[in-house]
């Protein structure tokens, strides 16, 4: 890598592992409110799921700005802006008040993910390299995130483990200002017709010298109405099955781990310690490797085949997951870890396919699309699973979630058959 690939991999190293940090600590907050305000897991879906849903939602409009204004103003913007949620968050009396901090949450959040992967397609030269280290850096906050608020709550409340998590990302969100970066510099580089003009940051020319940042109304519709005619149509299907699946496995995870006999709280001097809970965070860590081999795999097989596959053991692994869990610790980890390993290769695959199909100008916006499948409307994934866990079983969430993989597995066989 050369020193802008350097400076741009660890700004969004940064950003992605932040962003991540806080994601997934709150299903492991989820099992102190349901103890704490008396709700039901139906409720608490409802809840996630909408701060859960703006995450993706804003992702839309996120990608715009970065288009517009440059994604590391963008980036900055998000991790300030998740900090002061996890400070609202640590003063919650209530349910509705930590609805309140959640949504607050969502919408810092949910610019991330496409200003960071526009920033690595238009400005790193070793673009696989940098989505597998991106990836990881994502995982290492998927893993520190639960791992974190789960030792945090060993010694204090919860109100006070959500101020001492916002202490992170204000400190990332004053790297973000400072860092050195040229963020279009692959696209200038390679004489892309879409380069760089003087219309401004991460702003680029078409063949009418037309800066193609979506800056109106007419330019959103124009270029949503481009990507929506061809294959991305398929890709926009295959993110939202991979977010319900995501967001419907991972939400309820400490509690349904919970239910089985292998994972019982266990008594540690005068602490009780939740099994589960390191089981989460454990199958989370393997994701780590996931997140690695995906990205490389982009540089090496078509990413449509990747996700085929991908999907279609995760429909497997779906079905297996409930009866090795009640097999044993044994059957548990074999499956439990083949199941976080899997769950993130896809990542890499279709964040990959996206740059493939897409051009330079609008990438902001075709990611912003993108997090609007996968996490705007995959955040119904932990509606769904609220719902299936209150007045069904396990099982029938899972299955459930092979339903979901198949879906998804089909659509990558059909994209790559064109």
């Amino acid at each position: 890598m050369n020193a802008n690939d350097k400076s741009i991999t660890g700004l969004v190293m940064v950003g992605h592992s932040l962003v991540h940090t806080y994601e997934l600590s709150i299903p492991i907050l989820v099992s102190v409110w349901l103890l704490e305000f008396s709700t039901t897991e139906a409720t608490m879906g409802l809840v996630v799921t909408a701060g859960y849903a703006l995450f993706g939602i804003g992702a839309l409009p996120g990608g715009m700005l970065a288009d517009i204004v440059g994604s590391q103003r963008v980036i900055a913007a998000c991790l300030l802006g998740m900090s002061g949620s996890f400070l609202v968050l640590s003063v919650a009396p209530s349910i509705p008040f930590v609805t309140l901090a959640l949504l607050l949450w969502g919408v810092a959040a949910s610019v991330y993910h496409p200003s960071g992967l526009s920033l690595i397609s238009k400005g790193v030269e070793e673009r696989g390299n940098a989505f597998a280290y991106h990836g990881i850096a994502g995982n290492a906050g998927i893993a520190f995130g639960p791992l974190a608020t789960t030792l945090l709550l060993i010694p204090f409340e919860w109100r006070t483990v959500a101020a001492l998590l916002a202490v992170p990302a204000t400190v990332g969100g004053l790297y973000a200002l400072r860092a050195n970066v040229d963020e279009t510099a692959e696209v200038a580089a390679d004489g892309d017709p879409e380069a760089v003009t003087d219309a401004g940051p991460d702003r680029s020319a078409d063949g009418d010298g037309r800066a193609s940042a979506v800056s109106s109304l007419d330019e959103f519709l124009t270029d949503s109405r481009a990507l929506f005619s061809g294959a991305f149509v398929g890709i926009f299907l295959v993110v939202i099955m991979s977010g319900l699946y995501y967001r419907g496995v991972l939400t309820f995870l400490p509690e349904v781990l919970g239910e089985f006999e292998s994972f019982a709280p266990v008594t540690v001097g005068r602490e009780e310690l939740e099994p589960a809970r390191y089981a989460y965070v454990a199958l989370l860590m393997v994701g780590m490797a996931g997140q690695f081999v995906g990205g490389k795999l982009t540089d090496r097989i078509r990413p449509e085949v990747g996700i085929a596959v991908a999907f279609a053991a995760l429909a497997v692994l779906a079905t297996a997951f409930v009866p090795a869990a009640n097999a044993g610790l044994t059957a548990f980890l074999v499956v439990g870890a083949a199941l976080g390993f899997t769950l993130f290769v896809v990542q890499p695959l279709y964040q990959a396919t996206v740059a493939e199909y897409t051009p330079a100008g609008t990438r902001g916006l075709s990611y912003g699309f993108t997090y609007l499948g996968t996490f705007g409307v995959g955040a119904f994934g932990g509606t769904i699973a609220g719902a299936v866990l209150t007045y069904g079983t396990p099982l029938a969430l899972f299955l459930v979630l092979a339903g979901i993989a198949v879906v998804a597995s089909v659509t990558g066989a059909v994209l790559s058959r064109r």
